[in-house]
C-alpha cells in the first residue's frame, strides 16, 4: 500500500456478475452463486484447480441461513479447499475484496476468489435490520436503511427546490446509467421531462426520501479474482492492480459515551486517510471513475462532497452540470450502481468489478468513452462503515 509497501502487489485477473433481479426463481443460492464462478474462471481462462482459497460473505441474517458457504461448495467449487466466511453489514462486498487483496498479498495464496452473493427474495431483509439494532443504544438504527437525514441537510443547506432537484438530477442520471447496463435489475427508463412528476408523485418512504430515490433488494451474485504479481501477469496481459484500500467505521454506542471518534464523517475521514498516504492532493483530477456505494440518490448527492473532500456546494453543481455522467467531467456509477441493483452480500463487490472493468475497458455498453487509468469504489453498511478501494491500470506506484 502506499503507506507501506506490500508483501507484494496483487491484481485483479477475473471478474463474474450475474444478472440482478428483485427474484431469480429460476436458480436456487448455490446455483446463482456458480453463474457468476464460471464468468469470472472464464474470464481469467482459469479453473477451480487453480484457486487456492475462496473468501465468501452475505448478510446470513438476511436469508436466515447461516454458514451458507458450507452447501454453496455446490455451486462455488469451494469444496477442499481453504475458505473464509466474512459478513460486515452492506460493506460485506467490500470487505471481501480487501481480504482477497489482502490474502494474496500477504503470500499465504497466489489466487484468491472472491465471492459476495444475496438472494434477498429468500429472507426479510427489513426485518433482519430493524431487530438487530440494540433498542437503547442504537435507536437511530431502528428504521434500518430508510432515513432523511441527507435530505434534511441538503435541504438546510441550500433550500428546498434546488436541493430536490439536484436529488432527483442525480436519480435520473444513475437511471440513465442503468439502462446501458445489461446487468441492472431497475432500469426504467426515467428522462428529464418526468422530474417535476417525480418529484411530487413518487410514493413517499420518510420525510423528503421517496421511493424512487431509494434502492431496491435484488437477488444476484459477485466474483472477483485476484492473483499475486508475478501470477496476475502470467493469467493476463490487463491486470487491474489494487493499489490501496482502507476501512473506517463508527460504532454508536463508543461514540454516544465517550465520543472516541472524530467528528468526521467516516467517508471524509478514509478519504482523506486514503489520499494522504498515497500523495493524491485533487481527487477529482486523479479519478477517471468513482463506483459509490450509493443507497439513495440524496446519500449519493450528499456523499460526492465527503469522497472528493469539496467545499460549499461544488458537489452540487457537478450534479446540476451532469459532470457525473459516463461522458461527464468525473463519471459515477456508470454501471448505474446501488439504486440500480443492490444484492447486498455482492453490492460493494460489485462496485469493485465494475471500476475494474472500466479500466480494463470492457465493461460493455457502460464502458466510459475516455480512458480510464484511475478508480475509485466505495462500500457503505453498518454503523456508518466505509469501506475505500483504489483500483490502477498500471504498476507504477
Amino acid at each position: 500500500m502506499g503507506y507501506k509497501k506490500k508483501n507484494r502487489h496483487v491484481g485483479i485477473v477475473g471478474v463474474g456478475e450475474t444478472k440482478f433481479s428483485s427474484h431469480r426463481e429460476d436458480v436456487n443460492q448455490a446455483e446463482m452463486i456458480h453463474e457468476a464462478v464460471r464468468q469470472a474462471l472464464d474470464d481469467a481462462n482459469l479453473t477451480m484447480d487453480d484457486v487456492d482459497c475462496v473468501v465468501h460473505g452475505n448478510m446470513e441474517l438476511f436469508e436466515m441461513i447461516h454458514q451458507p458457504d458450507l452447501w454453496h461448495t455446490l455451486g462455488s467449487g469451494a469444496y477442499g479447499k481453504d475458505a473464509f466466511r466474512l459478513t460486515t453489514g452492506g460493506t460485506t462486498g467490500g470487505t471481501l475484496a480487501c481480504a482477497g487483496d489482502n490474502l494474496a498479498a500477504s503470500g499465504m495464496y497466489d489466487v484468491v476468489m472472491a465471492i459476495g452473493f444475496e438472494k434477498l427474495q429468500e429472507g426479510h431483509t427489513t426485518g433482519g435490520i430493524t431487530n438487530m439494532a440494540d433498542p437503547l443504544w442504537a435507536r437511530k438504527l431502528q428504521s434500518g436503511a430508510l432515513t432523511d437525514s441527507a435530505a434534511v441537510k441538503l435541504i438546510e443547506e441550500f433550500g428546498a427546490e434546488r436541493a430536490r432537484r439536484a436529488a432527483m438530477t442525480y436519480r435520473i442520471i444513475m437511471d440513465k446509467h442503468a439502462c446501458l447496463n445489461p446487468n441492472s435489475h431497475r432500469a426504467f427508463g426515467l428522462d428529464w421531462d418526468q422530474m417535476d412528476d417525480l418529484m411530487e408523485n413518487s410514493p413517499p418512504l420518510i420525510g423528503d426520501l421517496r421511493l424512487i430515490h431509494m434502492c431496491s433488494q435484488s437477488d444476484g451474485a459477485c466474483v472477483v479474482i485476484y492473483a499475486s504479481e508475478e501470477k496476475a501477469k502470467q493469467i493476463t496481459d490487463t491486470p487491474v492492480w489494487v493499489r490501496d484500500h482502507i476501512t473506517v467505521h463508527r460504532e454508536e454506542t463508543l461514540d454516544l459515551c465517550n465520543n472516541y471518534y472524530p467528528t468526521d464523517t467516516t467517508h471524509r475521514f478514509a478519504a482523506e486517510k486514503l489520499y494522504e498516504r498515497n500523495g493524491i492532493t485533487n481527487p477529482l483530477e486523479y479519478f477517471d471513475v468513482f463506483e459509490m456505494y450509493d443507497p439513495s440518490a440524496w446519500w449519493g448527492t450528499d456523499w460526492l462532497k465527503e469522497f472528493f473532500l469539496l467545499e460549499d456546494d461544488d458537489h452540487l453543481k457537478l450534479v446540476e452540470n451532469k459532470e457525473i455522467m459516463i461522458d461527464g467531467k468525473m463519471p459515477i456509477n456508470p454501471s448505474g450502481g446501488v439504486i440500480a441493483a443492490n444484492p447486498i452480500g455482492a453490492t460493494a463487490l460489485v462496485r469493485v468489478a465494475e471500476a475494474a472493468k472500466q479500466i480494463r475497458g470492457n465493461a460493455g455498453p457502460h464502458q466510459i468513452q475516455k480512458p480510464v487509468n484511475h478508480a475509485l469504489a466505495s462500500a457503505f453498511g453498518g454503523t456508518m462503515w466505509t469501506v475505500l478501494t483504489m483500483l490502477e491500470k498500471e504498476l507504477n506506484w
